[in-house]
């Protein structure tokens, strides 16, 4: 299979709330807005808030954002009135996570990569 391009699409019970909250909270760029739904730039992918949803979120299911400056970002995110689910904190697996909600309790992780972790260094010298 070759994958040309591809998103996350995300059916919130409140479809609107959802629009503004990516929009005005988090400050996602826009792609592409139509009747139904909107589409945001999503680092190297999209995400597509579309039509209305019924079932709400699974915790099974997050979002995944990495960022330049974690306590930077959850400040400014929390200024504009994101839910801030958990606090920064390095993770076992060597990351910093904070974790927030949207409208509808969709769990989005906030991820900084700090500067020695396996995932930043170069090894092709090694």
């Amino acid at each position: 299979m070759e994958v040309l391009s591809s998103r996350v699409l995300l059916k919130p019970r409140r479809p609107q709330a959802s629009i503004e909250f990516y929009r005005d909270v988090l400050e996602l760029a826009i792609y592409r807005e139509f009747a139904v739904g909107t589409v945001f730039f999503l680092g190297q992918g999209f995400l597509e808030v579309v039509g209305s949803g019924e079932a709400g979120p699974s915790p099974d299911v997050a979002l995944w954002l990495q960022v330049r400056d974690l306590a930077a970002t959850l400040e400014e995110v929390r200024a504009r009135g994101a839910p801030v689910e958990r606090e920064a904190r390095r993770e076992p697996w060597g990351l910093d996570e904070a974790w927030i909600t949207d409208p509808d309790g969709t769990r989005i992780v906030l991820v900084e990569i700090p500067a020695d972790h396996p995932l930043r260094v170069d090894v092709r010298g090694r």
